[in-house]
């Protein structure tokens, strides 16, 4: 069975989790030709390795804490705040709180 994702035009919801974020999952919100949303769920202690994408990437933090490390250099975001990485650029982070986020990607396609 396909993951359901937001079409265009469709208004969903991706607000605060709340009581509900200890048990909610990652999940993708859209899925288009050149763009991917995710609501990236961590659990207090969860880190993901450093890796990269191709596309520029955003990150904004929904709630709680979580600790970004870009090119290895720690920056603590916090509910509201806001990142944007280049194409490329190694990135991992942790969660020092229950935390969710929303990551935009730019699914960088190579000219046929």
């Amino acid at each position: 069975m396909a993951i359901r994702h937001a079409a265009p035009g469709e208004v969903f919801d991706a607000r605060p989790l709340g009581s509900a974020l200890k048990n909610a999952k990652s999940t993708t919100l859209i899925r288009a030709q050149q763009l991917e949303v995710i609501r990236l769920v961590l659990p207090a202690g969860k880190r993901l390795p450093e890796h990269s994408v191709p596309g520029e990437i955003t990150v904004q933090c929904i709630e709680g804490a979580i600790r970004f490390f870009v090119n290895g250099d720690p920056r603590t975001m916090h509910a509201g705040d806001m990142l944007l990485l280049a194409g490329g650029e190694t990135h991992a982070l942790e969660a020092l709180d229950d935390a969710s986020a929303i990551v935009t990607i730019h699914l960088a396609h190579e000219d046929k």
